[in-house]
């Protein structure tokens, strides 16, 4: 069976969304004609938030782990100096010395083997020269893997694969930086140019990726939900006592996060014997953040209820309890919790369609280029074409729409969401189609 060598630095147990594309490989590759070996790094979860990015691991020394699915190796991880200082004195504290850091290791890495992520490629460099392998697949960002795998595709002449979970020199996040920004183009054109052929989530970022490197074959591989996982939801009931509206991932500037909240807010205002939660799973929010929303918006008072990051099991296992699930607009790209809101069957509020003020936020801090002024609702068209949730228009709709659903839980002590076609978005699914996809290059 051909091995495969899968560079990641995010995977479980490490709670990220991009943790779960590699793992399905690591899942479903031996049941599509490949062994797959896993590079990673340690992750321990010791402080349940950020500060796990940047936690050093428990062992200085690489864990190996074998089972029926695959191999699995983790190596330590030395923080640097920024973030060194991060986790002893905070993050107000040294603000400039760390970014100065920061932007050092983040500069030089792609020249030298340098900075905590180096380990992964000595790991890798060591395994290619004691095992035959096939092919590499580097998952990023950090984008710093594709050098690695772009490294040793060379010196040893393996064909290896650029998969793209986001945009790399397309997205705005990374900083407005002129010099960044050429860099980036840069080094994404040299290094992405010497893979056999590039994968990622979406036809968007497909037209985003082929901007940068026209002359790439691209593949869509989507990500999905778990399906293996789905099996420990079954016979949990929708909460009967209290509405409640459930909201997994990071809260971004351009989410119309607090119109959302004042929306709630006037709706219990106007209907005080109405009783509605949001729960907030593995949020960038703070507790002292959410303190101050609900000074402001009075009626929300202990209502906003927030929950470390969870493994994936026991996160669709909380989600299973909610009524709804809220879906902000990422209007020409898709996320990757939809498909986890699609898993447990919970109706989809997606806010919004075209709100003014939701608008504006995009218009300010909106990350992603958008090629030709292109415009593509891939959200909207899945849960239309699924039937799993509500397509809002805005802060006004969104209160008719509360009151017809409140209406519904009132009568029937739940809201129904009568999904359909969801079982082609699983991962298993995808792995699949990609692991084809791999064997034609590792031939």
């Amino acid at each position: 069976m051909k091995k495969v060598l899968i560079l990641a630095y995010d995977f479980p147990p490490y709670v990220s969304v991009g943790a779960q594309r590699p793992y399905s490989w690591l899942l479903y590759f031996k049941e599509n004609g490949l062994c797959p070996i896993v590079i990673t790094r340690q992750w321990y979860n010791k402080f349940g938030n950020h500060l796990d990015y940047i936690a050093p691991s428990i062992s200085n020394n690489i864990i190996t782990d074998v089972n029926s699915f695959g191999t699995v190796i983790k190596t330590p991880y030395f923080p640097n100096l920024s973030n060194k200082l991060m986790l002893k004195y905070g993050a107000k504290k040294f603000v400039i010395l760390r970014k100065i850091i920061s932007a050092f290791f983040e500069l030089f890495q792609y020249f030298f083997k340098i900075g905590p992520k180096s380990q992964i490629y000595f790991a890798a460099k060591k395994y290619i020269e004691e095992n035959e392998v096939s092919c590499i697949i580097a998952t990023g960002e950090p984008f710093v893997l594709f050098s690695y795998a772009s490294l040793l595709s060379r010196n040893f002449k393996i064909p290896w694969v650029a998969d793209y979970r986001d945009p790399w020199s397309q997205d705005k996040s990374r900083g407005n930086n002129f010099f960044r920004k050429k860099l980036d183009i840069i080094l994404e054109k040299r290094i992405v140019n010497t893979a056999s052929f590039v994968s990622t989530v979406s036809e968007f970022f497909k037209s985003q990726i082929q901007f940068s490197v026209p002359s790439k074959r691209i593949e869509i591989i989507q990500n999905g939900f778990e399906s293996e996982n789905l099996k420990a939801i079954e016979g949990i009931n929708q909460f009967n006592k209290c509405l409640t509206i459930g909201f997994v991932g990071t809260i971004y500037k351009w989410h119309p996060f607090e119109i959302f909240l004042k929306t709630i807010n006037e709706f219990l205002e106007a209907n005080p014997n109405k009783n509605i939660n949001i729960r907030l799973y593995g949020t960038n929010l703070t507790h002292e953040q959410v303190s101050a929303y609900t000074a402001k918006y009075s009626a929300l008072k202990e209502r906003i209820i927030l929950f470390h990051k969870l493994q994936n099991i026991e996160l669709l296992k909380k989600m299973a309890e909610d009524n709804l699930m809220l879906l902000f607009n990422y209007y020409s790209y898709m996320g990757t919790k939809i498909y986890d809101y699609l898993a447990v069957r919970r109706k989809i509020l997606f806010c919004f369609k075209e709100d003014k003020e939701a608008q504006k936020l995009k218009f300010d801090y909106y990350n992603m280029e958008l090629i030709n002024d292109s415009e593509i609702n891939l959200q909207e068209e899945l849960l239309l074409e699924t039937n799993a949730g509500i397509i809002i228009k805005d802060s006004i709709h969104l209160k008719s729409i509360l009151h017809d659903l409140y209406n519904e839980f009132e009568k029937d002590g739940e809201i129904v969401c009568n999904s359909r076609g969801i079982e082609k978005y699983s991962r298993k699914k995808h792995a699949e189609i990609f692991a084809k996809k791999i064997k034609q290059i590792s031939n």
